[in-house]
């Protein structure tokens, strides 16, 4: 093949190439931006004869890629002997999310040590997906709320 047809035939295809539609792009998933992320704590926890705390509230989250939980903790300060203070974190429990954008409830218990005594406490609680980088877990965090709580005997 000489040149003038190799170059004939190569405009032509770069011609051709040019005027074809272009192929729709393919948008990557996007995690929903209309539905808030949130967590709430019930205004009274309880806790067992045993000493099992018991906390619940509501949760709704969306776009989880790896494993999601609910987990809860409680903070109590006080007094030293020595007039300073201490504040005393207890994590309590923990529950599976489902991140589909709808409002769930959770309740978290276990028996902290430390034993928590009824009164008025800090409670947090945090909605944390664990995202995977590569090999290596790592906390993606969807909502956090800390509230004051009245823990009860039952």
């Amino acid at each position: 093949m000489t040149k003038r047809p190799a170059l004939a035939l190569a405009a032509g295809a770069a011609l051709f190439l040019l005027a074809a539609p272009a192929a729709p792009a393919t948008a990557a998933p996007q995690r929903a931006t209309d539905v808030q992320e949130t967590v709430t704590v019930d205004p009274t926890g309880h806790i067992a004869e045993d000493g099992t705390v018991t906390l619940s509230g509501t949760y709704r989250c969306v776009g989880s890629d790896g494993p999601a939980f609910v987990s809860s903790n409680v903070r109590k300060s006080s007094t030293t002997s020595s007039g300073g203070s201490t504040t005393v974190i207890q994590g309590i429990g923990g529950t599976m999310a489902i991140c589909d954008g709808a409002k769930h409830r959770w309740e978290n218990s276990s028996v902290p040590s430390p034993e928590v005594e009824p009164g008025k406490v800090s409670v947090e609680a945090t909605v944390t997906e664990l995202h995977f980088q590569g090999i290596l877990p790592l906390p993606r965090f969807h909502a956090v709320e800390r509230h004051e709580v009245t823990l009860t005997k039952v």
